[in-house]
């Protein structure tokens, strides 16, 4: 009787131990109720302890969740058709209103999600032309959608990390004359640019032409003007040579002696003069 007593006594231990420890895991909440209501929530993993037989564990996942929200046709402010097609990455950030408001349902929560996300996609495709919309699309347009379905969804105790567009494209019935359209738009921009630069490479060549006409011209000036100053002391030098008889013939008989020289080069030595020049003089020693 003693060993059975001691037997149920370790077994009852046991139970009440296993009924008291649980463990929090990593991206985990734990929230613990005590008759139905919530007394606690744990967010950090480990072991854990409870009330046995009076308090009960829900174990609710804190992790990043990925929901893949079905295509849906959007009218844009120009009152073009498109086809969204986009993915959430969502988690419980408070499980108490996670709880209240959805009974922590994931099923309950994406369907609030894919609402406030539609409701978001659609005002801001609405607000925007579908030519800014294409050009938009990316981190902004996934910016401007996240933020707007978060302050929808915040009320559940969720939170949107992202609401990211996989495919923003048209309709077949006129996806062809949407992208004619476009193309021609840039042909005509592109055209605008080409016109633009080439009137403004004639600007520039304009502009240098004015500017090397007025340096030729510069130039041509400080050249008459160096000529002049040239001729100037050329006259005064010849001045300064002739305003003596013996200065005047002194010069004649230099100028006579290189013009001598000068004409004695080549193989033909021979010279006629006229005997009153003034090489004939030098010649005969008049």
């Amino acid at each position: 009787m003693k060993k059975a007593l001691k037997y149920i006594a370790v077994l009852a231990v046991l139970l009440i131990a296993s009924a008291s420890a649980y463990t929090v895991e990593l991206n985990e909440y734990a929230v613990v109720r005590q008759l139905g209501r919530i007394v606690r929530i744990e967010d950090s993993p480990g072991l854990k302890f409870r009330i046995p037989f009076l308090q009960t564990t829900e174990i609710i996942s804190a992790r990043t969740i990925l929901y893949d929200i079905p295509a849906s046709d959007v009218i844009t402010r120009d009152k073009k058709s498109m086809i969204a097609d986009n993915f959430v990455l969502w988690r419980v950030t408070s499980p108490q209103a996670y709880i209240r408001t959805l009974n922590a349902s994931a099923n309950r929560a994406e369907e609030r999600i894919e609402a406030a996300v539609y409701n978001a996609l659609k005002n801001t495709i609405s607000s925007m032309n579908q030519d800014d919309i294409i050009a938009a699309t990316g981190e902004r347009m996934t910016s401007m959608i996240t933020k707007e379905a978060n302050s929808d969804i915040g009320q559940y105790g969720i939170e949107i990390v992202t609401s990211q567009i996989k495919i923003l494209g048209l309709p077949s019935d006129n996806e062809s004359a949407v992208y004619e359209r476009m193309i021609s738009e840039r042909n005509n921009i592109a055209a605008s640019y080409t016109a633009s630069g080439a009137s403004e490479a004639q600007k520039i060549r304009n502009k240098t032409d004015r500017e090397v006409t007025v340096l030729k011209a510069e130039a041509q000036r400080q050249a008459a003007i160096l000529r002049a100053e040239g001729e100037e002391e050329y006259m005064k030098i010849l001045q300064e040579a002739y305003n003596t008889p013996e200065k005047a013939d002194f010069y004649e008989y230099a100028r006579s002696l290189d013009a001598l020289k000068e004409s004695m080069h080549g193989e033909n030595k021979t010279i006629i003069l006229d005997k009153d020049s003034e090489l004939a003089k030098v010649l005969y020693g008049n």
